[in-house]
């Protein structure tokens, strides 16, 4: 009895000793695979640094009344208030340089617009692309291509 009993200490050791390097074996593949993790996770919050927040850059116009092309009614009348949002300083500097370019450009377009055209929302969107068509065309000679964001209507009125 006595050498199955020495026997039985071996193998009971030997089965110790392989759950221990089996348990760090996995304690390793575990820490290893959390790692992995853990650097993609770094990688993806520096890909997803965001942008460093820029306040818009606006540029008023002016209130101004200008005549619409007549209709049924008879001669109608648009009082607006506009304001740019431009993408750049540069491109405010511009169009402020040339704010009487700007203003013409302007009085010319709607002039030509019939009050029911404009009284919708629709209208009002189509109105708005149709000035950034306008002021998107140079103003001088030589000038840097204007990044024009929006266009809003601070006053609205037509009677």
């Amino acid at each position: 009895m006595a050498e199955s009993s020495g026997g039985s200490k071996k193998l009971l050791w030997i089965m110790i000793i392989l759950v221990l390097l089996s348990s760090a074996g996995a304690a390793a593949a575990i820490y290893m695979v959390m790692n992995q993790d853990g650097g993609g996770d770094d990688n993806t919050a520096e890909a997803q640094v965001e942008p460093e927040r820029q306040s818009p850059i606006f540029l008023n116009i002016e209130p101004f009344t200008v005549n619409l092309e007549s209709d049924r009614a008879g001669s109608r009348l648009l009082y607006t208030g506009i304001t740019l949002r431009v993408g750049n300083k540069e491109s405010k500097q511009i169009l402020d340089e040339h704010m009487p370019q700007v203003r013409s450009r302007l009085l010319t377009l709607l002039s030509g617009k019939r009050a029911g055209d404009l009284t919708s929302p629709e209208g009002k969107k189509a109105l708005s692309q149709d000035i950034v068509t306008a002021l998107s065309e140079p103003l001088a000679e030589n000038q840097a291509p204007l990044d024009l964001r929006e266009v809003l209507f601070t006053e609205f009125i037509v009677q």
